[in-house]
Formats: structure tokens, C-alpha cells, sequence
């Protein structure tokens, strides 16, 4: 059974199999989106960090569908704070079986974490997230910097799909993008969070040339689907 996934464009993705997963919701204001949040339909809400351009549309989303969100502790304690009814908080290492179908593991990630508004809110540590569903194993690394524990994460769990940020200046560029994959050896791996904002545009073509041989990479357009 395939885990159909649609790229909404900048980090934010849909998983449609058993469960219906959207991760990193940033759909308004989002000049990549193709779809408006009340278009969507989920069962659960995944957060990597309180970025406004990753946390999103999560609240109004958590409410419309009566989805979960699922986040780091301090991301998921704001969000009920702001009123959504369901969350599920975790943290880094920790992992949770929400059926038999559907495993969520945070990893780390090398970035920062807050709501920034008229003053900034601290939302705990930004994470990454390893998605076990329906059989299939998909890596969102949120944003981060390269790390060598990425080894670690590929060694411990095998791969199918990897989402990594190549846009540089907040996360990793091309060139260590590339390198993260070599040493996630993952299967298949999707660029992603290098087009919504000016500083950090990069061509994705130029990451499929670092990475090579080491591994399948898959370009797409926001909108655009495939099944893992």
C-alpha cells in the first residue's frame, strides 16, 4: 500500500494513506500554495517549529478538521493555549505509536524556534520528524543545518523519502543538503523551502548534480503528487 504525497509547497506536504497528515502548514500568505487552508482535510497536524512560515495555518486547520497537532512540547502547550483542542507534544528522541498504521519520531534539528509577533514567544526546540506510515518511512528534516547524527538517523531507520530544506542562509544550501543525503542514505530524497521568499532561491537542479549517484531525487512543483 503507497502513501500518496502532494507538495504544498515551501516545507509543507500532504500524506494521504491510512491516516491524512499535513506537515509544516504554511498555506496563507504562502506564494507557492496552490490551495487554500479550507481545502484541506487532515487527521493530524505535524509542526517542526513555531516559524510562522511552518507552523502556518496549524491552528485554524486544528480546528476546521478537529486534527491533532503534533509538536514539540512548548510549540504544542502555545497551541492549545490559542485554542486548538487536540494536541499531542513531544520532544527530540521521543517516538509514538498513534495506531498500528501511523509512528512518529523527532530528531534534532539545528535552527531556533519562536512566534514572532509584537514580541517573541519561545516555542522550545525545533525538531525534525521521521514518519512511519502505512509501511513507509519518510524523513522531514524541518529546518536545520547539516549535522553528522544524520548518519545516525539513516542507520537506525531505513529511509524511503527524504524532505530536505536546500535554500540556504536559514537552513542548509545545495551543496550540504547534498551531503546530508549521502549520509541519511535515504532512497529518494525532495528539495524543498528554496522558493517562496527571494533570499533563499536556489535552482533544484543544481542540488540533483551534488547529490548524484547517492540517491533518487525527485523535483517537484507545488501541487504536484506522487506515491511513495
Amino acid at each position: 500500500m503507497g502513501v500518496k504525497l502532494t507538495y504544498i509547497g515551501h516545507s509543507c506536504f500532504m500524506f494521504e494513506g491510512s491516516k491524512k497528515i499535513i506537515i509544516d502548514p504554511f498555506i496563507s500568505g504562502n506564494p507557492d500554495a496552490k490551495i487554500k487552508p479550507d481545502e484541506i482535510d487532515c487527521d493530524y497536524i505535524l509542526v517542526t517549529h513555531g516559524h510562522a512560515d511552518h507552523l502556518g495555518d496549524a491552528l485554524y486547520l486544528s480546528k476546521n478538521c478537529k486534527a491533532t497537532i503534533v509538536a514539540p512540547y512548548e510549540l504544542a502547550i502555545y497551541s492549545q493555549m490559542q485554542g486548538a483542542e487536540n494536541v499531542h507534544p513531544m520532544h527530540i528522541g521521543g517516538a509514538f505509536n498513534f495506531d498500528e498504521n501511523l509512528r512518529v519520531k523527532l530528531t534534532i534539528a539545528h535552527h531556533g524556534s519562536a512566534v514572532v509577533g509584537e514580541s517573541i514567544t519561545y516555542t522550545g526546540n525545533p525538531a525534525g520528524m521521521l514518519i512511519q506510515l502505512d509501511g513507509k518511512t519518510i524523513y522531514h528534516a524541518g529546518d536545520t543545518g547539516l549535522f553528522s547524527d544524520m548518519k545516525l538517523i539513516g542507520q537506525l531507520d531505513n529511509i524511503d523519502l527524504a524532505l530536505l530544506p536546500i535554500g540556504g542562509n536559514f537552513t542548509m544550501g545545495p551543496k550540504d543538503a547534498a551531503e546530508a543525503v549521502k549520509l541519511l542514505g535515504c532512497k529518494e530524497v525532495i528539495p524543498m523551502h528554496y522558493h517562496a521568499f527571494d533570499v533563499i532561491r536556489q535552482d533544484p537542479e543544481q542540488f540533483k548534480k551534488y547529490v548524484g549517484d547517492a540517491s533518487r531525487v525527485t523535483i517537484l512543483s507545488p501541487g504536484q503528487s506522487k506515491t511513495v
